[in-house]
């Protein structure tokens, strides 16, 4: 998985129920844009040091603004 700084997140829900969040990154701790990364979540505004899992998606900030 690569990330920049701006990209956002989608992490799925694991369990039934559970819903999806997304985080933006704001730093990118890892190699060549790879985790860990320091993210902020949208929902609450949480912000968290994530290593994402197979649940997540990357959504890249370029795609995200050319939608809007």
């Amino acid at each position: 998985m690569q990330a920049s700084v701006g990209d956002k997140l989608l992490v799925h829900g694991r369990t039934v129920g559970q819903h999806d969040r997304t985080a933006e990154v704001t730093e990118v701790l890892g190699k060549d844009g790879t985790p860990p990364y320091r993210v902020r979540f949208d929902d609450d505004g949480h912000e968290a040091l994530m290593s994402p899992g197979p649940d997540t998606v990357v959504r890249p900030h370029d795609t995200m603004h050319d939608k809007m």
